[in-house]
């Protein structure tokens, strides 16, 4: 099998050798009863490390998310979320489809959740209104920013103050907390429940954990077998699950430092620009000011030199006068060597 240079996302890792092995061997039981020792195992252990009661297994970030919302509200309330949150943006209007909820987007200055508006965006008591029944957040954001704690610390206590729970996005939680220098559960004791993903940097071929108390949690495992998420001998799954949570988190920080190494040399070459100087986590945003023709061009010189990239148009980002916004995220299966060839193919085509 070819090895691609996958700079698309981190969801494209491949699970470790040592994962292959242990989901062969797994113990596995019918989950959906209870019995499958590898899951109890796994979200025992996720539920410890998250620093909540209890945790559940489920097949994807989004339908943690969405699990997250319909296991704290009632139908007809209103979520208070950034306008270009996951949540909001790229999980084909869930919120509305499958919990009869509506979103009050706000837009924060620069993405980092301002507590100030989120107080403002809250409904008051009256009888036109939907009742404010959730807030939410991202860490980090889809731009690869982290949220200092500061931050959300502001927005649980104000929500705490008022009684509105708050669900954390945390699919790439891990990156932010060795962004911050802090123990993850510094991150997710700003909020009630918590989703993150197992199956993006962290090398999983698939599933999330969702995490909170034991009450939310029960509610939680019924909605997702509403949602058709009970899985039966999926502990052949969580095997990998266990190695991302003990394993994999540590080596985050590789892929961090690749990407401002990605970025050091990438803004060498004339013509490009970090859209972002904060690199915070494992991607980087570039602008490239070079025609579209140039840029398809680009991508499949790219291509067959085994490096896969995807430009804009794709990932939600406009295509205005030549200059264009490209993400690359760093992963596991990039290494530094990796890293240097691609900016060495990039610089020998814009050269020639």
């Amino acid at each position: 099998m070819k090895k691609w240079i996958d700079y698309r996302s981190d969801t494209v890792t491949q699970p470790t050798e040592a994962m292959r092995a242990a989901m062969a061997a797994a113990e596995v039981g019918d989950d959906v009863y209870g019995d499958d020792p590898t899951v109890n195992r796994l979200e025992s252990m996720a539920a410890d490390i998250l620093g909540k009661e209890a945790a559940l297994f489920v097949p994807s970030g989004t339908m943690g998310n969405q699990i997250g919302v319909m296991a704290s509200t009632n139908r007809g309330g209103e979520v208070v979320l950034d306008a270009a949150s996951h949540i909001m943006v790229n999980e084909v209007a869930g919120v509305a489809v499958l919990s009869s909820f509506q979103t009050r987007s706000v837009s924060f200055p620069d993405g980092i959740p301002d507590a100030d508006i989120i107080k403002a965006a809250v409904r008051g008591k009256n009888i036109h209104y939907p009742t404010t029944q959730l807030i939410c957040m991202e860490n980090a954001l889809s731009s690869g920013r982290v949220v200092p704690l500061d931050a959300m610390r502001s927005v649980y206590s104000y929500a705490s103050s008022v009684g509105i729970p708050v669900h954390l996005d945390g699919a790439r939680v891990f990156n932010a907390a060795i962004a911050l220098g802090v123990d993850v559960k510094e991150i997710t004791a700003q909020c009630d429940s918590v989703m993150a993903c197992l199956s993006k940097g962290l090398c999983a071929p698939v599933g999330s954990m969702l995490a909170g108390d034991a009450e939310f949690v029960e509610r939680a495992r019924k909605c997702r077998k509403l949602l058709g998420g009970g899985m039966r001998q999926v502990g052949i799954l969580a095997a990998a699950g266990i190695l991302s949570i003990t394993e994999m988190v540590p080596l985050l920080k590789n892929d961090h430092d690749n990407a401002k190494h990605l970025a050091a040399e990438l803004t060498g070459i004339p013509g490009i620009f970090l859209n972002d100087a904060n690199i915070d986590i494992n991607m980087v945003f570039l602008r490239f000011e070079l025609p579209r023709a140039t840029m398809e061009s680009l991508k499949a010189h790219l291509e067959e030199g085994g490096i896969r990239i995807t430009l804009p148009g794709n990932v939600g980002d406009p295509l205005k006068n030549n200059v264009h916004r490209l993400r690359f995220v760093l992963n596991h299966d990039i290494t530094k060597d990796d890293v240097d060839y691609t900016v060495e193919r990039i610089r020998s085509f814009l050269a020639g």
